[in-house]
């Protein structure tokens, strides 16, 4: 199965624009093949304002969320892999998600089901 949290932040992200909120991403900026600018950066985080009019070209994928934006007047192409995600909110109340950094996405480490038994395993009970 494809990890869930993807689709958790679209649909918060979704809710919270119906809803008049500003979202923000908290991401980190350690995560491998992140594209953010550093400047920006504390404690190996970074929060990022989605709201429509603050953006241009958002993609929320599965696999990676990516959009362009401005830092000090300078337009900078953002892009990281969406488990970087630690939280989605609104600015407003702090209503959102956060991720647990800790939790292993879906799929890892579990054990492959058992396949059923190839033969029908029926004996006459008398």
């Amino acid at each position: 199965m494809t990890p869930l949290k993807p689709y958790m932040i679209r649909s918060i992200y979704e809710w919270l624009v119906d809803n008049g909120m500003t979202p923000h991403l908290l991401v980190d900026a350690e995560y491998p093949n992140v594209q953010l600018p550093t400047d920006f950066v504390e404690d190996g985080r970074i929060v990022l304002n989605i709201r429509p009019e603050a953006i241009q070209g958002l993609l929320l994928g599965n696999d990676e969320i990516h959009f362009n934006a401005r830092f000090s007047g300078k337009s900078i192409r953002i892009q990281f892999p969406s488990q970087a995600v630690l939280a989605i909110y609104a600015r407003e109340n702090g209503r959102g998600m956060f991720f647990d950094p800790e939790e292993q996405t879906e799929g890892d480490n579990e054990e492959p089901p058992t396949p059923p038994p190839s033969k029908p395993q029926l004996r006459v009970v008398k």
